[in-house]
């Protein structure tokens, strides 16, 4: 297999996608366990810190595009959908499947990832342009 069939944008955005994922969990459970936080507090800080990450990331690597002060500000708004629905799937893994809170986050992102794709590649892309 050629390696320049690998590396496309979504197989780009997966290894950013790893990278921050590891990011935010790193974070997650140095504050869920290690500084005693709730895990939902755990995981909304460590979101929050791994959102700037995966910005920068994704620009640089994923989309090869210049990060701009306009990406920087709508980036965010590409992840209410992934906020809200990781934080509903953490909430719903723990409580009521009862699956660790140290797990439920990595069962979260499977369901997150496609989504987040398409969303922040509209943004850091812009709209498909006519030709």
């Amino acid at each position: 297999m050629h390696l320049k069939r690998l590396n496309t944008e979504f197989n780009r955005f997966v290894v950013v996608g790893v990278i921050n994922t590891l990011t935010y969990y790193s974070i997650y459970l140095l504050l869920h366990k290690g500084a005693g936080l709730p895990y939902l507090l755990a995981h909304v800080l460590g979101f929050l810190i791994s959102l700037n990450v995966s910005f920068f990331l994704n620009s640089y690597v994923t989309y090869k595009v210049k990060p701009t002060l306009k990406k920087y500000l709508y980036f965010p708004l590409t992840q209410v959908v992934n906020m809200s629905v990781s934080t509903v799937l953490i909430y719903v893994f723990v409580e009521f499947m009862h699956l660790s809170s140290n797990i439920a986050p990595f069962a979260a992102v499977l369901f997150t990832v496609p989504i987040t794709f398409l969303v922040s590649s509209r943004i850091m892309k812009g709209p498909p342009r006519s030709k």
